[in-house]
């Protein structure tokens, strides 16, 4: 289970910690920029993957659908150190500055060079753990700006993500679901981001698909795990972390169910 370290005197950064691995399918409503203190994290998308260790910052970009496995590394538990950015702060700050388009935009994982800046700014809100009165909004303000500044900064192109404040609209819903069936995500959410509220997402499933999104998404996690089992020569254990499935036993039961045999007797 995760150890999440909120402050409850701000709600600028937060750590988390994991003693063993763990494994979470999400997409948030906020940026988050992430610096790595120990351990590994995998971090699985639509159209590619990602490994991060110890020293690694990124930005994850809001509303995009991951897989994040974390794992202990060298003897020392993953613990990371995240710097929220919500559209509630950000607007402010762009009401103010004029956003640079230098570029189309681009959502992906953006990776950070190493820099002391950023390092400067993660070591500065550390101490926010151990506060025993209330953040100064003050300083909040100046500690996000600083961010942001860090940021544009280093990554001229980041004003593409962090100065969108719009909402996701309504996409094409077969393309949306092929891209993102194998994660484990809540239909809300997939009905979120693809445009729709949840009753419209539901009747444009079944009139695409043909079937209720439940049924399909089992399928069709369950079709490219046997094909990673058959053709990739992954474990098992790989498996069902990496297609939707909340822990072993319930994917190994549904693929036996499905399939007729269990994972384990599938031929490479």
């Amino acid at each position: 289970m995760a150890n999440q370290n909120f402050s409850k005197f701000t709600d600028l950064v937060w750590t988390v910690k994991e003693e063993e691995m763990f494994k979470d399918d999400l997409s948030f409503e906020f940026h988050s920029l992430v610096y790595m203190v120990s351990g590994e994290m995998k971090v699985v998308q639509a159209d590619r993957t990602y490994i991060f260790e110890e020293g690694s910052m990124l930005v994850f970009p809001r509303n995009q659908i991951s897989t994040v496995i974390k794992y202990p590394k060298n003897d020392q538990p993953y613990e990371s150190v995240v710097f929220r950015l919500t559209v509630a702060h950000l607007k402010p700050f762009y009401a103010n500055e004029m956003p640079n388009f230098l570029a189309y935009p681009d959502t992906s994982v953006r990776i950070l060079a190493k820099h002391p800046l950023l390092e400067s700014l993660f070591s500065s809100v550390r101490p926010y753990f151990d506060l025993k009165n209330k953040l100064p909004e003050n300083i909040a303000k100046l500690k996000l700006e600083e961010a942001i500044a860090i940021l544009r900064f280093i990554e001229p192109n980041i004003d593409n993500i962090l100065s969108d404040f719009s909402e996701p609209g309504k996409i094409n819903l077969v393309d949306f679901m092929e891209k993102h069936f194998k994660f484990n995500m809540p239909l809300e959410k997939f009905a979120y981001l693809s445009g729709r509220s949840l009753s419209t997402f539901i009747r444009d499933f079944k009139k695409a698909f043909k079937t209720t999104p439940q049924r399909w998404l089992t399928r069709k996690r369950l079709e490219l795990a046997h094909f990673h089992l058959a053709k990739k020569d992954k474990k098992v254990a790989e498996i069902y972390m990496e297609t939707g499935f909340e822990n072993l036993s319930h994917f190994s039961f549904a693929f036996k169910k499905h399939f007729g045999y269990p994972p384990t007797e599938v031929s490479v």
